[in-house]
């Protein structure tokens, strides 16, 4: 079958029909509580040691390369906050 849209453009439209097939799917074990709480721990000492660095080159070499450094930093601290609240962990 041929359809014409707005463009002129003449183009064949055909139905094509798949095998539906079943995969099976592996179950994935949910991580532990103290696996999840281990790992914002460390996500957070990363996040706090890059700030610490932004914040030392901030004042021992120049405020345009600490701008610079703040952008891994504040990437860092992003991912610690929203794994903490993805996960229900306050503070």
């Amino acid at each position: 079958m041929a359809t014409v849209d707005g463009t002129g453009i003449t183009r064949s439209v055909t139905s094509v029909t798949l095998a539906q097939t079943t995969v099976p799917r592996q179950v994935e074990s949910m991580a532990t509580r103290r696996e999840v709480l281990a790992e914002s721990r460390t996500k957070g000492v990363m996040a706090g040691v890059a700030t610490a660095t932004t914040v030392a080159l901030g004042v021992a070499v120049s405020l345009p390369l600490a701008a610079v450094a703040a952008l891994p930093t504040a990437w860092l601290g992003w991912r610690w906050w929203k794994h903490r609240a993805e996960n229900g962990i306050k503070f």
